[in-house]
């Protein structure tokens, strides 16, 4: 853990070469990707799949540090079988993700940031039998989640390449110690305000 810290460190040292963002130049980035989601303590669950889809804005502080924030819709959950039941647990949400953005070479940044995220839906379709159901749930279910993005992107021309790993940091439901994992891949487009 040291040398890893110890690397990111250099390379955000060794970014004053790589000048990327113009001080004071504000942009915004509409995108549109997909969620490798999953969630921790769900024994032989599959991710689910789902869209991801929003904007960010960026503000050049430095010549290699921007800082972002954005508003991004969500689709999370993880599909599981319990007791010859299929399911998937439905969670989406409206995230609010703020990141540090280190360019340390040219195009690429590495990201490091906070996400508020706030539930839109929770919702379980199940099926069993050949019977298939979907329903509402609300009970249990926490409103506010919070996680930890870190991620890279590389921007060519205007078009950006973002990969991020949202770490849950928060539990997802009442009595339980699950928490959001969540892999995230996006393009977007960034234009200059």
């Amino acid at each position: 853990m040291k040398k890893l810290f110890l690397a990111v460190v250099a390379m955000m040292v060794s970014a004053a070469t790589f000048a990327q963002n113009e001080v004071g130049q504000l942009t915004i980035q509409p995108k549109v990707g997909v969620n490798i989601a999953n969630i921790t303590d769900a024994d032989d669950a599959d991710p689910r799949i789902g869209l991801a889809a929003g904007a960010e804005f960026e503000y050049g502080i430095t010549d290699n540090i921007g800082l972002s924030a954005g508003v991004l819709y969500s689709m999370q959950g993880v599909k599981a079988s319990e007791e010859s039941v299929d399911y998937t647990l439905k969670l989406d949400y409206l995230n609010v993700p703020i990141l540090a953005n280190f360019y340390v070479a040219k195009g690429l940044a590495l990201k490091l940031g906070v996400q508020p995220g706030f539930k839109l839906s929770s919702k379980v379709k199940g099926e069993a039998s050949g019977v298939t159901a979907e329903l509402e749930v609300e009970d249990g279910v926490k409103s506010v989640d919070l996680s930890i993005p870190v991620g890279v992107s590389y921007q060519y021309q205007n078009i950006v390449f973002d990969a991020r790993y949202n770490w849950g940091v928060t539990k997802i439901i009442e009595d339980s110690d699950s928490k959001h994992s969540v892999f995230q891949i996006t393009v977007g487009y960034k234009f200059s305000l």
